[in-house]
């Protein structure tokens, strides 16, 4: 926080206060949540060290490095960190345009828990995935649990419609380009030929020009659908792809043999890590070489393995690469309440549990837990794997309830919230390397779009809160009009009084009714949304 400044006017005295971002802002948890990600960030107690010194009268032993370090920079604050981590999902940003907007926004600053304008960058655009990857699923989970607490908070939501929700899969695709078999081979290639120069690694041959030239008549051949000579293109590259790795491969264990017998080789590598590179890169190039058009467990893309190829039936795109992702959302709000990764495709019924469990563990604090699941056909057979879940799908539609029924007829509204969570909150494309990659998108996006939920609820919910102020203060004043013209009429008759009694009676009951709304609405009077009324 700044220090107090006379020159510089405060943030909450040049934005307005009714803003659903300035709302939200005072109603989220900021202080359980730097109550629980500040362990993540603890300087660590490192193990002391011991060595042997010597002076004039022998030698004695020295520890240093133990203990618990204050050198370093200072860390920034978490509220900072995590609006960032909020506001990036929440509308669609990359680290560097979030860092750039967030300098110029107030009431971004504002969310982030500034009092005053900052003209400056809040920090480096690299430190937010810094952040993401030190708080990990369990921090990212406690940012979407805070927003699933504040919904039920300011009563956007009812606790009951936790208990029912609607679960579907879709795929998150990662950032590569289309598999395609001459070009994997080619950057194979070109991998193996680097890895091994870093290595130390002198080779005779690296096939450079011909590598590029085979690529670009391989491109030629497939736009013009002359097959037979595609085919005889990409058998080329897959022999000199096998030239080059065992070449790589003889002079690679002759180096290691070397220095396994204390000798040095003529070329020293480059980097600690590259032998453990090369031999990772020989692997991932022998799948490369060997896989064929119907083998399980391809590889198609050389910097991230752990994607996969995953059909959902549509006739836009047959096929999508990258990994499953499970989405959990209230059955009648849309509020979503969990999102899950899960590498290897599996199929969508063993995951009903895990998602679940997830769901569970973010609605503990809440007294709830998920009792009611709709869900589609791929979800079918699972309902031993989960003992005390009521599954419907349409599979026993014959043996369902009315009630199950009109349960069941809204199970496709989770269907535009995978669409909004993919084009508004960048589901659409994972940029982030690995799986845990995928899990830390997948979590991010869900926050985001419970952000964003908020906001329109809290702009929805406002305009009702100050018509019922409105109506309780009009109200009040029309009986208390009526009240002392009726006590100040000496000569009023008994009808007269009769109806003012009436009168009286109905406002109370209309004053009764709408501070029952206001409180069900739950913002107390001095919320800013309605602190001017």
């Amino acid at each position: 926080m700044s220090t107090p400044d006379f020159f510089r006017s405060r943030l909450d005295a040049m934005i307005d206060m009714q803003h659903p971002l300035v709302v939200l802002a005072g109603r989220l948890p900021w202080g359980r949540i730097e109550t629980a990600l500040a362990i993540k960030f603890e300087r660590q107690d490192r193990p002391t060290q011991q060595a042997v010194a010597g002076d004039m009268f022998g030698e004695y032993d020295v520890e240093f490095g133990g203990g618990v370090s204050n050198a370093g920079r200072p860390r920034l604050s978490i509220r900072l960190m995590a609006s960032l981590v909020y506001l990036k999902n929440s509308f669609n940003l990359s680290d560097e345009e979030l860092v750039q907007r967030w300098s110029e926004n107030l009431y971004w600053q504002f969310f982030s828990g500034l009092e005053y304008f900052e003209p400056r960058l809040p920090c480096d655009a690299t430190q937010i995935g810094r952040f993401r990857r030190a708080i990990g699923e369990e921090g990212l989970e406690l940012l979407i649990k805070s927003t699933i607490e504040t919904a039920v908070e300011i009563k956007a939501i009812k606790p009951t419609e936790l208990e029912r929700v609607i679960v579907d899969t879709t795929v998150m695709e990662k950032a590569i380009a289309h598999p395609v078999d001459s070009r994997l081979l080619e950057i194979a290639r070109h991998k193996v030929v680097s890895a091994a120069k870093r290595a130390g690694i002198a080779l005779k041959q690296t096939f450079a020009k011909e590598g590029k030239e085979l690529r670009r008549k391989a491109g030629g051949y497939a736009h013009a659908k002359q097959f037979r000579r595609l085919k005889k293109t990409v058998k080329r590259q897959r022999t000199i792809l096998g030239v080059v790795m065992r070449e790589v491969q003889r002079k690679f264990d002759a180096q290691t043999d070397l220095l396994a017998a204390g000798g040095t080789p003529c070329n020293e590598p480059s980097d600690p890590k590259a032998l453990s590179d090369l031999q990772m890169w020989l692997e991932r190039a022998e799948r490369i070489r060997t896989q064929q058009r119907h083998d399980k467990n391809k590889l198609y893309a050389l910097h991230a393995p752990e994607v996969e190829c995953i059909g959902k039936g549509k006739a836009r795109k047959p096929y999508e690469f990258g990994v499953k992702v499970s989405l959990a959302v209230t059955h009648k709000s849309g509020l979503m309440v969990g999102a899950r990764s899960f590498p290897g495709n599996p199929y969508d019924g063993h995951i009903l549990a895990a998602q679940l469990e997830q769901t569970t563990n973010l609605l503990q604090d809440l007294g709830r837990s998920p009792t009611q699941v709709i869900v589609d056909l791929g979800f079918r057979g699972v309902d031993a794997d989960n003992p005390g879940i009521e599954i419907i799908h349409r599979g026993r539609y014959k043996s369902l309830t009315s009630q199950q029924k009109r349960w069941l007829k809204r199970r496709q509204a989770i269907e535009p919230m995978i669409g909004h969570t993919k084009s508004d909150h960048r589901m659409d494309r994972c940029w982030l390397q690995g799986a845990l990659g995928d899990a830390l998108h997948a979590l991010s996006c869900a926050a985001g779009y419970n952000i964003r939920w908020l906001l329109r609820a809290i702009a929805r919910l406002g305009p009702m809160l100050i018509l019922l102020r409105l109506l309780m203060a009009t109200t009040r004043a029309d009986s208390s009009v009526k009240s002392s013209s009726s006590s100040s009429s000496s000569s009023s008759s008994a009808a007269a009084a009769a109806a003012a009694a009436a009168a009286a009676a109905a406002a109370a009951r209309l004053t009764a009714f709408a501070r029952f709304v206001v409180d069900r609405l739950a913002l107390e009077p001095s919320t800013p949304a309605v602190a001017s009324v």
